[in-house]
């Protein structure tokens, strides 16, 4: 059995690139880029002898088999440890949006399912959805027909199209829109399966569609108080 998780790397934009081929090396191409900006403080930056920069946030997913690998290259290879190297870190998954999504996430690399989460108490979800650039209303509408609260939309672009085409035997496009939706754990399903079924790999909008456990959360006291008895 293994676990699965979504692994996130946040380094200055122009070492972007050695990251991705970094990554390749270990079979992981399946990579989502966005941009983002540090905020560390002055005075920070003034300590370490940095300058304030441009970020790339990359995100891509692995085995924890495979993690162990990545971490040992990440602190031998690229030097990670070294302050203002960068930063990476992962999440388990709790569950995906079908058999097609689970072998796009993990490019038909070998992956025996574990149990759905290791995280049992968690009262809510955080969800995930990839998808074609454009398609996001159409996304959205499909989860609040299933009662999902509000998301957040984030830019991304797709870095490993050529080999889940490849595998999945359709056409991806490189831009993506990144969905984030927190709802109730019990009503994590019925969101899922509403995004699959209207906007999901046979869509146009070519979603996938993911859960990440939420171990504490504030400003949700609306949708508590909706909740029925």
């Amino acid at each position: 059995m293994s676990e699965l998780y979504m692994m996130a790397t946040i380094s200055d934009r122009n070492q972007s690139r050695r990251f991705l081929a970094f990554y390749k090396e270990y079979d992981v191409t399946v990579t989502l880029l966005t941009l983002g900006r540090g905020t560390a403080a002055s005075e920070v930056l003034d300590y370490f002898g940095l300058e304030a920069a441009e970020k790339a946030v990359l995100f891509a997913f692995v085995t924890d088999a495979e993690w162990k690998k990545i971490k040992n290259g990440l602190q031998k290879q690229m030097k990670i440890d070294i302050p203002g190297s960068g930063i990476a870190f992962i999440v388990p998954l709790s569950s995906i949006g079908g058999k097609k999504q689970l072998q796009f996430l993990t490019e038909g690399r070998e992956f025996i399912k574990g149990e759905e989460s290791t995280l049992k108490d968690t009262s809510y979800e955080l969800l995930v959805v990839i998808a074609n650039q454009g398609y996001v209303e159409p996304i959205m509408d499909a989860a609040r027909e299933a009662k999902a609260p509000g998301g957040t939309v984030i830019h991304a672009k797709g870095t490993g199209a050529e080999k889940a085409e490849k595998f999945l035997g359709v056409s991806l496009a490189t831009e993506k829109e990144m969905i984030f939706m927190v709802t109730k754990r019990e009503s994590k399903n019925a969101i899922m399966k509403a995004i699959m079924d209207k906007a999901g790999m046979n869509s146009k909008a070519k979603a996938i569609v993911f859960s990440l456990p939420v171990t504490e959360t504030a400003g949700m006291r609306l949708i508590e108080e909706s909740a029925p008895e």
